[in-house]
């Protein structure tokens, strides 16, 4: 895995804690350039001195609900190492809180972070991967994104969003040696749930059984570098737990998952 990696310049959203800390340590430890991204600069700056290479780490701070500010972003984020290979959006909120009590401000808000940041930066980087014929987007969903379960509508429908997008985007670009990977993440042991949107638009501030129970950010990381490599259209990051078992089930067994779903509340 080494070997792929090394010397690639990596863009990293969402870098500043969970699976995008834990990647910018695996990449770099691989010999990749990295730009790593989020509005927190100091825990940025914490997570480039803890990479095995910071010399070769960029801190570029982004604010991915400023949807205005993102094609600026990404040109200098190309003018920091020259060019960038892989794009891994993985910025974003979670949220928690039921259909008829939720403000349409949240939709939004969701949408405008989980999904149309993701586009606006692809729109913008895109000539630049279709100008050199080569790069890989790497884009993480979630399994909200294929199933639905209570509490999540928001986050479930940016999250099918992604997929209806980037499924047509690597269609489109195929032919130009541009790939499109959509990782499927389970629970993983982030802080994601302190800030997950209720039904207004500010974090829950609670720690989750579900999360805490997860795959260590570290272990997700190694198996988002394995799909990168083999080039996944899609591949699911997680435990071998009850998770995978809905997306089985969502494919081959609809009618059983839509009968269970109503008891598959968050914990």
């Amino acid at each position: 895995m080494n070997n792929h990696f090394n010397n690639k310049v990596v863009w990293i959203t969402g870098a500043s804690s969970g699976i995008g800390e834990a990647l910018a340590y695996a990449m770099s430890a691989c010999g990749a350039k990295l730009i790593l991204s989020s509005r927190r600069v100091d825990e940025l700056e914490r997570v480039k001195q803890a990479c095995s290479a910071p010399e070769s780490v960029q801190v570029l701070p982004l604010d991915l609900s400023d949807t205005n500010s993102l094609d600026a972003a990404v040109q200098e984020a190309i003018k920091r190492f020259g060019v960038i290979d892989i794009m891994i959006h993985n910025g974003g909120v979670t949220q928690r809180s039921l259909v008829i009590d939720t403000d349409i401000q949240v939709h939004r808000k969701l949408m405008e972070l989980d999904y149309f940041s993701y586009v606006v930066l692809t729109k913008a980087l895109l000539p630049h991967f279709l100008e050199r014929k080569t790069g890989h987007f790497v884009v993480t969903s979630s399994v909200m994104g294929k199933i639905g379960t209570p509490m999540r509508s928001a986050y479930a429908a940016a999250k099918h969003a992604l997929h209806g997008f980037f499924d047509c985007l690597r269609a489109e670009v195929a032919a130009n040696n541009i790939k499109v990977t959509i990782l499927t993440p389970g629970y993983i042991r982030t802080n994601i749930s302190l800030y997950a949107v209720t039904n207004k638009p500010y974090g829950l501030g609670a720690p989750s059984e579900n999360i805490e129970n997860g795959l260590p950010p570290d272990r997700a990381a190694r198996q988002i570098m394995k799909a990168i490599k083999r080039g996944a259209f899609e591949a699911f990051i997680g435990k071998l737990s009850g998770e995978r078992v809905g997306l089985w089930l969502s494919r081959f067994l609809p009618g059983v998952l839509t009968r269970i779903a109503p008891k598959l509340v968050p914990k």
